[in-house]
C-alpha cells in the first residue's frame, strides 16, 4: 500500500508539473489556444481523481475576465451626497487652496490677454496721433474760415477749390435755365411771405432755404419729398416754431408718385447749391429750434448764431470743404491699420479695415475714437482762441460724437460682455482637454472594465 501511494504520489507531483509547465507555456499563446490547453489539463486531473476548481477562476495571471463596474444614476448620487453633507458647501470648498491659488493665476493670466488683444501699443498710439495732426493742419491752413467778398464766398485754398470745382460742374447759367423750369420747381420755395397762409419769422431770399426744411441736404429727402407729394411747405422760423401750411399759388408744383417727386427734390438742390445763398449744411436747419443760451458780447441764442453763420457763408459747399480733413484722418487711421495687421502676419483679407467690428479688428475703433478725439480738441482750441463759431468744423464733431458714442458703449455694455465670452471660450477649450484626456483614460480601461447603470 505504501509504494501505491508514493506511486500516486509520484504521478500527481508529474501531472501537476506539467500542469505549471503548461501554465507557463500558454502565456505565450493566443487566448483560444489557452483555454483549450487548460480544458485538457483539468479534464486530466480529473480522470485521475483529482478535483480542481472551476475553470473561470484558474486563468493565468492578467487573463482574467472584464471586471464589471456599476454606475449609479444621478438620483442616487445627489441622495447620497445629501445623507453625508448636511450643510451648505460652496464650490470654491471642492478644491483645495492651492488649486484655488493656481486658477486665480490661470484667470489673471487670461485677462491680461484679453486686455493686451484690445489694448493700443506704442505703435497703434503714434499712428492716431500722426493722424490727428494732418487733418488737423488740413483743416488749420488749407480749409479756413468763410466770408462774403465781391467774388463771393472764400475761406482757404482747399476750400476755394471745392467751391470752384462746384460752380464748374454746375454753372450758373445752366443752373439759373434749370430752375426756371416746371421740372425743378417745389412747392417749398417760398422766398418771404407774400403767398403765405401763415406768417414765418424771418422768411426771405436770404434765409428761405434754412428755414424750409425741404432745402436741407439730408432732411430735404424726406420732409421735402413729402412736401412735394402733399403740395405742402415745412418751416422752422427763426423763433424756432414750425409750421406746415399749403401755399395755393404753388398747387400745380405738386408730385403724386414718389419716384416723381425724388427726382423732383434732387433736381432742385442742383440748382440751388451754387447760388449766392446756397444750400444750408446737413440739419443746420434744426438749430432753429435751440432758442437758448447767451454767447458773446450780444448775447445770442444758439439759433442765431448758426442763422449768422449761414449768413457769412457757412453752407453745404463749406460743409464739403471741412469734410475732407476729417475723412483724411479716418483713411490714415484706416490704411496704417491694415499695413500694421499685415506686417504682424494676418491675411490681407483680415487686415482690411472696413468694419469697426471689434472682433475682427479688436483696436481699430478705439484708434478712431483716439484720433478723431484729437483734431476735435485741435478745432476746439482754435473757436476758443479766434471765439468766431465760423472756426467750428461741424463735420469733425459729428465724426466725435459717433466714435465716442461707440468707445461710451464699449467700455460700459460691450467691452464687460466680451471678457466674459472670452474667458468662457478660454474654459472650453480647457475642458476640452480635460475630456480628450478622459476618453483616453476610459478606452485604455475598457479592456478590463465594463461600465454599466445600475
Amino acid at each position: 500500500m505504501g509504494n501505491q501511494y508514493r506511486n500516486e504520489d509520484q504521478e500527481i507531483n508529474k501531472v501537476l508539473k506539467y500542469h505549471q509547465e503548461k501554465l507557463e507555456e500558454l502565456k505565450k499563446h493566443d487566448l483560444g489556444d489557452i483555454d483549450e490547453n487548460i480544458r485538457e489539463t483539468e479534464e486530466l486531473l480529473r480522470t485521475m481523481g483529482i478535483q480542481v476548481p472551476d475553470s473561470a477562476s484558474t486563468k493565468p495571471t492578467g487573463m482574467s475576465e472584464k471586471r464589471v463596474v456599476k454606475i449609479p444614476s444621478w438620483d442616487e448620487l445627489v441622495c447620497e451626497a445629501n445623507s453625508k453633507i448636511k450643510q451648505n458647501v460652496s464650490l470654491e470648498s471642492l478644491f483645495s487652496e492651492e488649486e484655488l491659488d493656481t486658477n486665480r493665476l490661470v484667470l489673471d493670466k487670461w485677462e491680461r490677454e484679453f486686455n493686451t488683444i484690445h489694448s493700443l501699443d506704442k505703435y497703434d498710439i503714434a499712428i492716431c496721433a500722426v493722424a490727428a495732426i494732418i487733418g488737423a493742419t488740413i483743416e488749420l491752413m488749407l480749409v479756413g474760415i468763410p466770408k462774403r467778398t465781391p467774388e463771393g464766398t472764400r475761406a482757404g485754398p482747399l476750400s476755394n477749390y471745392i467751391r470752384d470745382w462746384f460752380e464748374k460742374r454746375y454753372p450758373e447759367e445752366e443752373m439759373t435755365k434749370l430752375a426756371n423750369n416746371k421740372i425743378s420747381k417745389v412747392p417749398f420755395d417760398a422766398q418771404d411771405n407774400r403767398h403765405t397762409t401763415v406768417q414765418v419769422e424771418g422768411l426771405s431770399a436770404y434765409y428761405h432755404r434754412l428755414l424750409e426744411l425741404g432745402h436741407d441736404p439730408l432732411l430735404g429727402f424726406f420732409v421735402g419729398v413729402l412736401d412735394i407729394m402733399n403740395g405742402s411747405m415745412t418751416t422752422i422760423d427763426k423763433n424756432g416754431k414750425v409750421v406746415v401750411q399749403v401755399i395755393k399759388e404753388y398747387s400745380d408744383r405738386k408730385e403724386s408718385d414718389l419716384f416723381s417727386a425724388l427726382a423732383k427734390q434732387l433736381t432742385h438742390l442742383k440748382t440751388d447749391v451754387t447760388t449766392s445763398m446756397g444750400l444750408p449744411a446737413p440739419l443746420m436747419g434744426l438749430f432753429n429750434l435751440l432758442q437758448f443760451g447767451s454767447i458773446g458780447e450780444e448775447n445770442q441764442t444758439i439759433a442765431e448764431i448758426v442763422q449768422g453763420m449761414y449768413y457769412e457763408g457757412y453752407d453745404f459747399i463749406h460743409f464739403c470743404s471741412l469734410s475732407i480733413p476729417v475723412m483724411i484722418t479716418e483713411v490714415i487711421v484706416r490704411v496704417a491699420y491694415a499695413l500694421k495687421r499685415i506686417k504682424e502676419g494676418y491675411s490681407i483679407k483680415d487686415s482690411l479695415p472696413l468694419s469697426n467690428n471689434r472682433q475682427k479688428h479688436p483696436k481699430l475703433a478705439t484708434m478712431l475714437f483716439i484720433a478723431h478725439s484729437g483734431a476735435t480738441a485741435v478745432n476746439l482750441g482754435k473757436i476758443l482762441f479766434t471765439r468766431n463759431p465760423l472756426s467750428i468744423n461741424y463735420p469733425q464733431w459729428v465724426a466725435f460724437g459717433k466714435y465716442s458714442y461707440q468707445q461710451l458703449r464699449w467700455t460700459i455694455i460691450e467691452k464687460p460682455t466680451a471678457r466674459y465670452y472670452f474667458l468662457e471660450d478660454k474654459i472650453d477649450e480647457e475642458l476640452k482637454e480635460i475630456y480628450a484626456d478622459i476618453d483616453k483614460i476610459m478606452n485604455q480601461m475598457s479592456d478590463s472594465v465594463i461600465f454599466v447603470d445600475e
